[in-house]
């Protein structure tokens, strides 16, 4: 069945009548660096009248424009020795990309797993000393793990699946019972159907000492005090002091809520794979300069095919046979240059849409305040462009730029815009930025409610409601203030 992406561009095609090449502008467009290196790959394997140019450029080359406005082509360490003496002159910056922006929690991309959990623990199971039957059931198991580490299905779904699919008559018991042997698997607390029972399968291979065991009574006992941080309330039961409470929850901080990351790559910590940028802007002074960063292969028509298709322009072919060659070698050749043709529009209008963004939040480029992002949001650039929403969309899609003050997405500098008693609109990123602040230098032991986070925001100039506060908060994955509490 076609994904929901597809359906989209189908009903977009229907509804406008775009033509094929506008489809594939389309597509290109939407694509970020990596995947425009499969698409090419892709394209190039499959039609022999395309080909890599002989002197195709350096995989780094930068797309940019010269005085007159046209696109020239450099590479990249021309391009950065060519303002200075020597290597030892350039500035660090331009020879090093951060990949680590304030906005990294918010703007995480989703990580590549180079390893299958799946795979992992199979071969784990492999090794295990289990009748056919137990593999055959921890072989299923294992299928409806999670790449957080989850189990997705209960014991007596699971039962009644590999029965209806293999035949077999198995109990729950033997499921549970081979389940429990998946559980033993690394990494711990795998195969856990909640949190709290994850957090458990990890704290009983712990060391048994005393704060092992008491993190362990926290997590099986008072798991809901525990979650809504009533300290007080599981000092008092265990009867123990709150420092000591405060070294049993680091025993259970020590713990991961998601083990299949482990092995998947998922986490909401830190990257396990680098950011290519798109872009890359530098600034001297108050002059910027906008590099579309190039990292397909030069591509050109197959000399065969030209000479072919010219020598069936002039020479008709003759036999059926012919006429069939002659006609697919025509198609091979239309579709190349095609392709070529809206790979260059595709860089085109990035390089505009880029553009456009740099010159409305020019400051921002020029200081790194995030107080000085502009209200700006996709209707803006396609006004400025004069093209519709919907590219602008799919070119910001996935797109990052570097910059002096890290590496970014593109959706960073799109906000809503907000009232100030100043009488002048402030971006909702400013927000944003406000209340993270706030939240970080606040009384953990009295943490701010949405009320006075919105009381505080309000003597500040700033028009906004505690509904829209709550949202903020949220989008910045920030628990509620009774969450925040701590000992």
């Amino acid at each position: 069945m076609p994904d929901n992406r597809q359906i989209m561009e189908q009903r977009l095609a229907t509804k406008l009548w775009i033509t094929p090449q506008q489809k594939m502008l389309v597509r290109l467009v939407e694509m970020n660096g990596a995947e425009l290196q499969q698409e090419v790959r892709r394209v190039t394997e499959e039609n022999p009248a395309l080909e890599e140019s002989a002197t195709s450029p350096a995989e780094h080359e930068h797309l940019d424009r010269d005085e007159n406005g046209e696109i020239i082509t450099e590479t990249a360490d021309d391009m950065l020795r060519a303002d200075y003496k020597s290597e030892d002159d350039i500035p660090f910056y331009r020879t090093h990309i951060n990949n680590h922006s304030a906005d990294d929690e918010e703007f995480q991309p989703l990580a590549v797993a180079e390893n299958s959990l799946i795979d992992y623990l199979t071969d784990q199971i492999a090794e295990r000393d289990l009748t056919p039957k137990q593999k055959l059931i921890a072989q299923y198991i294992i299928g409806n793990i999670a790449d957080t580490g989850y189990l997705q299905r209960s014991v007596e779904a699971m039962t009644f699946d590999i029965m209806d699919h293999t035949g077999y008559d198995i109990s729950e018991e033997e499921v549970q019972q081979t389940l429990d042997e998946v559980r033993e698997l690394d990494p711990a607390g795998i195969a856990a159907f909640d949190l709290r029972e994850c957090l458990l399968l990890q704290l009983q291979r712990r060391p048994g000492t005393e704060n092992a065991r008491l993190a362990y009574t926290i997590v099986d006992k008072y798991f809901n005090l525990f979650t809504k941080k009533h300290f007080d309330r599981i000092a008092a039961a265990l009867e123990i002091s709150l420092d000591q409470l405060k070294e049993v929850i680091a025993e259970i901080a020590k713990l991961n809520p998601k083990p299949g990351s482990a092995i998947t790559g998922i986490s909401g910590d830190s990257h396990s794979q680098q950011i290519s940028p798109d872009f890359i802007i530098e600034t001297d002074g108050d002059e910027m300069t906008l590099t579309l960063v190039n990292t397909i292969p030069e591509l050109q028509i197959s000399e065969s095919y030209s000479i072919t298709c010219q020598r069936y322009a002039t020479h008709k072919p003759a036999t059926k046979q012919e006429r069939t060659i002659a006609a697919d070698i025509k198609d091979k050749y239309n579709r190349a240059q095609m392709f070529i043709t809206m790979l260059q529009q595709r860089q085109n209008t990035l390089y505009r849409t880029m553009e456009a963004i740099m010159l409305r939040q020019k400051t921002f480029f020029l200081t790194g305040d995030t107080a000085d992002l502009k209200p700006m949001v996709l209707k803006d650039i396609a006004a400025d462009l004069d093209l519709d929403v919907s590219v602008i969309s799919r070119a910001t899609r996935n797109k990052y730029v570097a910059t002096e003050w890290g590496t970014l997405p593109l959706k960073y500098f799109f906000s809503e815009g907000l009232q100030h008693t100043s009488g002048e609109e402030v971006s909702s990123r400013e927000i944003l930025s406000a209340i993270e602040k706030l939240i970080a230098d606040e009384d953990k032991k009295k943490p701010l409610s949405d009320d006075k986070l919105c009381e505080i925001l309000n003597q500040r100039g700033y028009q906004i409601a505690r509904r829209t506060i709550a949202k903020y908060r949220e989008k910045l994955s920030i628990p509620v203030a009774r969450l925040r509490k701590e000992i």
